[in-house]
């Protein structure tokens, strides 16, 4: 019962939807009318601005590292701390608040690994910023920080680097949240193949995307 009464909270804190409630409180905005219609941190950035989409980022991360945490708060050691975390994952890719229809899942998963495994979301917070100057790309930075993760997990215990040891429901747990983001951006994905995907004014712009 403790376990699933875990998992309702993280799933609920995880279905807040930040940027889309930003926007219509504070902005008079539906996020969902404007950019690429996602309620998400790149989103808000885009249309309402950086205030915004700092605080945005923030909060949807919190949601992740609250809900890992939240067996160690409530003293529940029965259940692996990022297992709770994935729920908030699941909340906030398809929130009750929201129709169901949330974010990709980025800056919540950032948070899952903040909670539980610090050096690792370190390391690929690395692999994100090298990504983002090369190409320009949030989206692409974000799917190929997915990738890095969901290989790295399986490789580095081998080698005893950044993780010590295989915990197979954690590697699991990470190619799940890998997956769910690669998913989310397929449409971004679409959008660089085609070379027509948004960039930021930062960076090398290596695949040369057509900026409108």
């Amino acid at each position: 019962m403790n376990i699933l009464v875990l998992i309702i909270i993280a799933y609920l804190l995880g279905s807040i939807p930040t940027g889309l409630w930003i926007g219509q409180w504070f902005y008079h905005t539906n996020l969902r009318e404007h950019g690429s219609g996602n309620t998400g941190t790149t989103n808000t950035f885009r249309v309402l601005g950086a205030r915004a989409g700092v605080i945005t980022f923030l909060i949807d991360m919190l949601k992740g590292t609250l809900a890992t945490l939240l067996p160690h708060l409530l003293g529940v050691t029965s259940v692996s701390p990022p297992v709770i975390g994935l729920f908030a994952i699941i909340g906030h890719t398809f929130p009750i608040f929201a129709g169901f229809k949330g974010g990709k899942a980025v800056a919540t998963s950032v948070g899952v690994l903040l909670g539980f495994a610090p050096l690792f979301l370190l390391y690929l917070f690395v692999v994100f910023v090298i990504t983002l100057y090369l190409f320009s790309m949030i989206s692409l930075s974000s799917v190929v920080s997915a990738v890095v993760a969901m290989v790295s997990v399986l490789v580095f215990p081998a080698f005893h680097i950044i993780l010590p040891h295989y915990d197979w429901l954690f590697t699991s747990i990470i190619i799940v949240m890998a997956t769910i983001i690669i998913v989310r951006h397929r449409d971004n994905i679409t959008r660089i193949r085609n070379h027509q995907e948004n960039l930021i004014s930062w960076g090398l712009n290596l695949s040369k995307q057509k900026v409108d």
